[in-house]
Order: structure tokens, then C-alpha cells, then sequence
């Protein structure tokens, strides 16, 4: 089992400007500044089986432990990333949970 810390993004009010801050600016910032991070998914969300879906971008955070995200984001350099996605998600503030992961492999 796996730790992550999950966002989601609302859909902004200008798609093409939020998608160039997020590519660009705050894609390389968690990189720099989240140094217990093992890996990131960022994924780009095409629809929902309901319809339309609330948000446009999810982010995955991946850690090792509890502690090493705690350890994250108890810094000044997680403060700032906060800001910096509030900044550029002009839909709405955007959704972070933290959550556990549990791989279930389906043999067919």
C-alpha cells in the first residue's frame, strides 16, 4: 500500500491560461519543492459516465509513508505551492485528500 495526496482541479474560467500555469509553472514547482515525493500523475480528465465532470485536472502525489507527506507539507515550500494552485485554478479552490491505495490485479 501506497500514500497519496490527491487534487483535483475545477474547471477554470480561461482552460488555455490555466493549462499553460499548470504545464509550466506548477508542474516544475512540485517537482523542486515536494522532496519526499516518489512519483506524480497528473491527468488531464476527458468525461465523466454522468456527463460533464467538475473537474479538469488530477493530480497524484505519491509517497512512501504517512509521515513523509506530513513531512512535506508541514514546509513553507508546500505553503507556496498551495497559493500557487489556488492562484491558477480560477474555477474554484481545487479538492486535495489524502488517501491509501490498495492494488487489486484482475488475472483473465
Amino acid at each position: 500500500m501506497s500514500i497519496k495526496l490527491v487534487v483535483l482541479y475545477p474547471y477554470p474560467k480561461d482552460q488555455e491560461a490555466f493549462e499553460r500555469a499548470y504545464t509550466t509553472e506548477h508542474i516544475p514547482m512540485v517537482a523542486r519543492k515536494l522532496t519526499h515525493c516518489t512519483q506524480a500523475i497528473y491527468t488531464r480528465v476527458l468525461m465523466s459516465p454522468q456527463g460533464a465532470s467538475p473537474y479538469c485536472r488530477i493530480a497524484e502525489l505519491n509517497y512512501p509513508s504517512l509521515e513523509a507527506l506530513q513531512a512535506d507539507f508541514s514546509t513553507p515550500e508546500a505553503q507556496e505551492l498551495g497559493i500557487h494552485a489556488a492562484t491558477i485554478s480560477t474555477g474554484g479552490i481545487p479538492i486535495s485528500i489524502v488517501c491509501e491505495d490498495e492494488t487489486v490485479t484482475f488475472i483473465k
